[in-house]
């Protein structure tokens, strides 16, 4: 009961982001005497997005993990709200309706935190005052758990100081805990959060590296679990009146995933800055997750052994810190030199489904339906299709299926005949897969479907 009592509480709470409006007002409120703001935290590193109603209307979508509404004022009162979770087979409605009253003249802000199976909503409020001039204003959330219940507690020691200062005088915490609010003069800082009671390098769990604090920055400060790789367990979410910043590690890597899927072209050679990434790749062949630090990098691949040949760029990608990326070469060759198929990649598994993409990089196929279907299904003649004319180097986007074991049949638009397939896949809740359709490999006339996990490790 108390667990699903706090489960109803923390969805409750993503509805009030839905009062949002362009002018961040319900029914021409605007901040002043007899009203309230609010800010809403999606925490739960593990949980699936929702959809929020007011008053049975839904007013906010798929809000996900470490997303945050804007600052919200609201006439103080009570307000009745409705929550869908966005789940396989159909969303569920996890509380409808539920009253919730807030005073006047004061920041609310709520976040859910904690694993999805134990979410928990926690709260913490200020006065509605202006920042000091010359000045930043903090308020730090311990919104990561750790991995015992029913307490979860990780205590941690906090260090803001000048870039490269000296680490005195921490400020310990431990989950669901805070600090400040507090204000501290604009300028430049480094924070730096180890386990409680050391400070070796192998406790150091989050590391900002330089900081910049703004004359009249208010940041309310999440430290949530790290679902981006690298060896920072936290990253740090700051919330200001316009939405949501993540301050990543300064260590957090980017990813790359490269993949040679041109059916006519041999073994190729991927070179990052003119220098051999990868030899030899033949064709179909997909590489897992490699962590590189974020940067712009000059890629080109040629045909192996060929440096004088270039079928792709050269081309400058930019590489963001805490994003994953999926480059395909794709096309026969006399077309791959065109655009390489860049992809971004969403690797946070859920606790409450699989994450399954498909990839359409079959140059011959063109558009196709694509059937998700039962294990025991190999004749679609009678199905509807998952998806619907999907065009060649189209990216389906991730979808939530529940665990268990499915076939995949590709068609040509408007056909019942499988060009793919049926091709069996078993997925996992947690799992994050990419399926790849390809041409037949040479001397061969069949199609096929590569199934990739994407999942974080401890090398990213």
């Amino acid at each position: 009961m108390k667990l699903f009592k706090n489960i109803l509480v923390a969805c409750s709470v993503f509805a009030l982001a839905a009062c949002s409006s362009d002018n961040n007002t319900r029914g021409g409120v605007i901040p002043g005497d007899g009203t309230f703001t609010i800010q809403v935290l999606h925490a739960s590193a593990d949980a699936p997005p929702v959809n929020v109603f007011l008053d049975g209307a839904e007013v906010l979508s798929g809000v996900d993990y470490k997303q945050a509404s804007n600052f919200i004022a609201l006439a103080s009162g009570t307000y009745e709200i409705r929550v869908d979770g966005i789940l396989p087979g159909g969303n569920a409605t996890v509380l409808g309706p539920v009253d919730i009253t807030f005073e006047r003249d004061t920041i609310y802000t709520i976040a859910a935190v904690n694993n999805v199976a134990n979410i928990e909503p926690v709260i913490i409020e200020q006065p509605r005052d202006a920042v000091s001039a010359g000045a930043a204003r903090l308020f730090v959330l311990h919104a990561t758990p750790g991995p015992v219940g029913p307490d979860f507690s990780l205590p941690v020691d906090v260090y803001v100081t000048v870039p490269g200062g000296a680490l005195d005088n921490p400020a310990t915490f431990d989950f669901r805990g805070t600090i400040g609010p507090l204000e501290v003069a604009a300028g430049d800082y480094q924070i730096r959060v180890y386990l409680a009671g050391s400070v070796d390098p192998a406790a150091l769990v989050y590391d900002s590296g330089t900081l910049t604090l703004n004359d009249g920055d208010d940041y309310r400060v999440a430290a949530a679990p790290n679902v981006s790789g690298g060896p920072g367990a936290l990253t740090l979410v700051g919330m200001s009146s316009a939405g949501a910043v993540d301050f990543l590690d300064n260590r957090t890597p980017t990813a790359l995933r490269v993949g040679h899927l041109s059916p006519d072209t041999g073994p190729v050679d991927v070179l990052v800055n003119d220098g051999l990434y990868l030899g030899g790749v033949p064709y179909p062949a997909v590489t897992g997750f490699d962590p590189l630090p974020a940067d712009t990098y000059n890629v080109q691949v040629t045909p192996a052994g060929m440096p004088g040949t270039v079928a792709i760029g050269p081309v400058d990608l930019t590489l963001e810190a805490g994003t994953w990326y999926s480059v395909l070469a794709v096309d026969f060759f006399n077309n791959i030199g065109d655009a390489p198929l860049i992809l971004t990649d969403d690797p946070r598994p859920l606790a409450t489904s699989a994450k399954v993409r498909i990839i359409h990089a079959s140059p011959t196929a063109q558009d196709v339906d694509i059937y998700v279907v039962g294990p025991e299904v190999v004749d679609v003649t009678n199905e509807t299709p998952t998806l619907t004319a999907v065009p060649f180097r189209a990216n389906t986007g991730y979808l939530a299926l529940p665990e268990g074991d499915y076939n995949v049949i590709v068609t040509l638009a408007d056909s019942k005949d499988p060009a793919i397939g049926p091709a069996g896949i078993s997925i996992a809740n947690g799992g994050v897969y990419t399926a790849i359709a390809r041409d037949p490999v040479p001397e061969s006339m069949e199609f096929g479907l590569i199934v990739l996990e994407d999942f974080l490790n401890d090398e990213i």
